[in-house]
């Protein structure tokens, strides 16, 4: 009896390993990027279909450039982890494209591409704050391993769905993540963010939403300058410190 028992623990102990190794994830190289960087945009009613879709092609155009691949492409590993959704109200929050790996303009192209594809729905509130949660899950989530974690979030308003969004960044930034802020700042003639009158969009943005160590606010004034934006705020994202020496165009 005794000798069936240790028998028995042998072949537990040694059935274990295979069992960890299988739920560790593969370390090899492709499984690691240098930046996992989660793009969080926002399409609630405050925004009309032009403006929703001006905002998707500057993302587009931002990620096909050739300052973004250069940045991608200088990195020590060379590739970065890339997903995108698009949010509004509390439930509302679609993932248009997952978490992807991105080293060369094939892999820009390709993403790009279902991200074009992907429908344009426009939503109602602004819950900035469920917006951080959920990037935060998917953040935690992703199949890529990497140190840098950022979740990149751009609107045209203050948080009017959901708990309070510093509480929001306060969980993200404790879980080691990053937010960068890109408001954008629209024209009497545009029509105006619902938040305070007299604090901008982008003070907002950087006393409420931004958050964790190097994090910043990049506003921009109306859409048509968002492109030129969009690819200023990913190269520095990308490059991290070595942001300043980069010429964008």
């Amino acid at each position: 009896m005794r000798r069936r028992r240790l028998l028995v623990g042998a072949t537990a102990a040694l059935a274990m390993p295979s069992i960890l190794r299988a739920a560790e994830p593969a370390a090899d190289q492709a499984s690691e990027v240098d930046v996992l960087l989660l793009l969080a945009v926002d399409v609630s009613r405050s925004m009309d279909e032009d403006e929703a879709s001006l905002q998707r092609a500057g993302y587009r155009e931002a990620l096909r450039s050739t300052q973004v691949l250069d940045a991608i492409q200088g990195g020590l590993i060379g590739a970065i982890g890339l997903a995108y959704f698009e949010w509004s109200g509390m439930e509302d929050q679609r993932l248009l494209v997952p978490w992807t790996r991105i080293a060369n303009a094939e892999d820009a192209t390709a993403f790009t591409n279902r991200l074009a594809a992907s429908p344009l729905g426009i939503g109602t509130w602004t819950s900035i704050s469920g917006a951080l949660d959920r990037a935060s899950r998917l953040i935690q989530a992703a199949p890529f391993r990497t140190s840098r974690l950022i979740i990149d979030v751009s609107g045209d308003g203050t948080n009017n769905s959901g708990p309070p969004v510093e509480e929001a960044r306060d969980r993200a930034v404790a879980r080691g993540i990053v937010i960068n802020g890109l408001p954008v700042m629209k024209t009497a003639s545009m029509g105006s963010y619902d938040g305070p009158a007299d604090l901008p969009l982008d003070a907002y943005y950087r006393q409420s939403v931004a958050g964790g160590f190097g994090s910043f606010v990049l506003g921009v004034e109306d859409f048509a300058g968002f492109g030129r934006a969009v690819r200023r705020k990913l190269v520095m994202e990308i490059a991290g410190e070595s942001a300043p020496s980069l010429s964008v165009v």
